[in-house]
């Protein structure tokens, strides 16, 4: 009976051992690979995006027929060119004025107590609680000949001014919307910035003026080229703000895009003008991004 019973609390010892062996070796074979924790959102990309960006490619070049006859009807079309040209030049518009707007905001945002601070965040982050079409018809409202803006002009005495169906309609309308995404990344390196670094510039007899030059704003220079690319890519592909508050000088590329795709039911040149959008981008951003870090080393070392 006690060789049952020791048997019994042996072979009881025994399993427990082995299972937990058998755990910790099923989560060391996870820890060897932790690369695949990725492959959902993998699979969720390739499905979200390398897929219908491969289709698109490739109906540039097979609708109607295959060849590269949309590539040049693209670029022998003026009207492109000149829609691709604005099209950059007010997302830059809109790049400038949100660093202009975003830089002090986040810098108070640092200088400010915490719950003066998180009143600050809140006022960035309920933008994004808002549909994007209402906040552009909200914008419609205040700019139209009759809106607000143009009712207190007239109230002060000054002349009306033409906002609504004007490149600086949209450039305001669109700088408003991505006006968050350049004050967080901004604020996010500007929080780590060390402001005794320019007490004690101060304290070696610089300017107030000067030691925020030299000291701070080089090293705020990483978030400003940050929300920039963000804000930048962002506005080249803006369709919706454009199309309220913009007229037939402000057309952007998506508004042609649109045309093709939907009421011309013409997918080779909408995917032809989609492709040249994003490989200009591309090009652009690589002549930048060398450029900007080079500036950024000789302000840090300056």
């Amino acid at each position: 009976m006690s060789q049952t019973i020791d048997t019994t609390t042996a072979g009881g010892s025994d399993s427990r051992p082995a299972g937990g062996l058998a755990t910790s070796a099923s989560r060391w074979r996870l820890a060897d690979y932790p690369s695949l924790l990725t492959v959902p959102a993998i699979l969720l990309l390739i499905a979200a995006m390398a897929y219908p960006l491969l289709t698109i490619v490739l109906r540039s070049f097979s609708e109607p027929e295959w060849g590269v006859q949309n590539y040049v009807w693209f670029f022998s079309t003026p009207v492109n060119l000149t829609v691709l040209a604005r099209t950059f030049s007010i997302s830059a518009w809109v790049t400038i004025v949100c660093v202009i707007a975003a830089y002090p905001y986040a810098y108070l945002m640092t200088a400010v107590g915490p719950k003066m601070r998180l009143v600050l965040i809140m006022c960035v982050l309920v933008p994004f609680w808002v549909s994007g079409v209402v906040r552009t018809l909200a914008w419609v409202i205040l700019l139209q000949d009759s809106g607000v803006i143009n009712s207190t002009l007239k109230a002060i005495g000054f002349s009306p001014v033409r906002l609504i169906r004007t490149q600086t309609g949209v450039v305001i309308g669109m700088a408003q919307v991505l006006l968050p995404f350049m004050i967080l990344p901004l604020y996010s390196v500007m929080r780590g910035i060390d402001l005794r670094l320019v007490q004690a510039a101060r304290s070696l007899g610089a300017r107030p003026a000067l030691a925020f030059l030299q000291v701070y704003l080089p090293l705020s220079l990483p978030g400003v080229f940050a929300g920039a690319i963000i804000v930048f890519i962002l506005a080249l592909g803006f369709y919706i703000t454009p199309a309220l508050l913009g007229g037939p000088r402000s057309t952007m590329l998506s508004t042609l895009v649109q045309s093709q795709v939907l009421s011309l039911l013409n997918w080779g040149r909408g995917g032809t003008m989609g492709v040249v959008l994003l490989v200009s981008t591309f090009v652009l951003l690589a002549i930048a991004a060398p450029l900007m870090r080079q500036r950024h080393k000789q302000a840090s070392r300056s």
